[in-house]
């Protein structure tokens, strides 16, 4: 597996998002204002909750500007250790993306154990909570040579890889790359991965920098997308590989950064696999990522379940 980003400024929303923030980046303890589109009539409300579903807090909202820090009084009270979202709804019901709340932590530093294989991730000693990066929830939808495939991003599993994914589609990095390298079936049978987005082809190209691996707990199986990289753990780029199977991949686990997983495609991803290839696992007539958009996510609480295996 390669390669190959730091953070490049993303714009917060697109114009049919809900709930937008003033800015990317919020500074702890300071004023933390989002503007409230509300489209019908009815109680309006946000709620901020976890990854899992549970509420953290909920308020009544009219549309404007809505200061969020002082709406949640114990907004600057809890030092979290993960994402969390802020969503609106209307009668209960969840309208619109959610605002995805990235913790600035210091992030779990990653290197190679003595084996020279065996990923070991170790805690800053330094610790502090510096605010949140937020931004309105996307997923990620690949048009390409035989059909879309869309895959919801996992910013609680892996934040920093999932937003540097969203820079590159932004800044238009995947459009026309290929899939230059699909392996069908390893030596035990085992479906294993397609792989793709080097804006150089080869398998060796990259965005022109790298960021570190994070220890994401999403499993690799089919329909996971995840980041490739070089032996080094800390080479992450913006290549990127679809699982074709839990039994082929799950030794990727923790050593690779997975940060989504597929809830359109399954078709796309099986025919892409299906291609002929020669020499280093490299398709023929490689298939391409004709474009990569962002789409808004499904409401929080609300998403598709992602696909099963085929």
């Amino acid at each position: 597996m390669r390669r190959l980003l730091p953070l490049l400024l993303l714009l917060p929303a697109a114009a049919q998002a809900q709930v937008e923030p003033s800015k990317l980046y919020q500074g702890v303890d300071r004023d933390f204002e989002v503007r409230v589109r509300i489209p019908r009539d009815g109680k309006a409300a946000l709620v901020w909750g976890r990854p899992d579903g549970s509420k953290i807090s909920e308020i009544t909202v009219k549309a404007g500007k809505v200061e969020l820090s002082r709406a949640f009084p114990e907004f600057w009270n809890t030092v979290p250790k993960t994402v969390t979202y802020v969503q609106l709804r209307v009668d209960g019901k969840g309208v619109g993306a959610p605002l995805v709340l990235q913790p600035m932590n210091n992030p779990v530093i990653s290197k190679l154990a003595a084996d020279g294989k065996t990923v070991e991730f170790v805690p800053d000693e330094d610790q502090a909570f510096a605010g949140y990066r937020v931004y309105v929830a996307k997923n990620l939808l690949l048009e390409t040579s035989f059909g879309k495939m869309e895959f919801r991003l996992r910013p609680d599993c892996a934040p920093n890889t999932a937003f540097n994914i969203m820079q590159f589609v932004e800044g238009g990095l995947y459009d026309e790359t290929i899939w230059h390298r699909v392996v069908a079936k390893r030596p035990d049978g085992t479906a294993f991965v397609i792989q793709g987005g080097d804006p150089a082809g080869s398998g060796s190209g990259g965005p022109g920098f790298a960021y570190a691996l994070e220890k994401s707990p999403l499993e690799h199986k089919f329909g996971t997308v995840s980041i490739a990289r070089s032996t080094d753990p800390n080479t992450n780029g913006c290549q990127l590989f679809v699982c074709l199977s839990r039994a082929g991949t799950k030794h990727l686990d923790g050593r690779y950064a997975s940060f989504g997983e597929m809830i359109q495609g399954k078709e796309a991803v099986l025919k892409t696999a299906a291609v002929p290839v020669g020499k280093d696992d490299r398709p023929n007539d490689p298939p391409k990522i004709l474009r990569a958009k962002l789409v808004l996510a499904a409401p929080w609480g609300e998403e598709k379940a992602p696909l099963g295996e085929p």
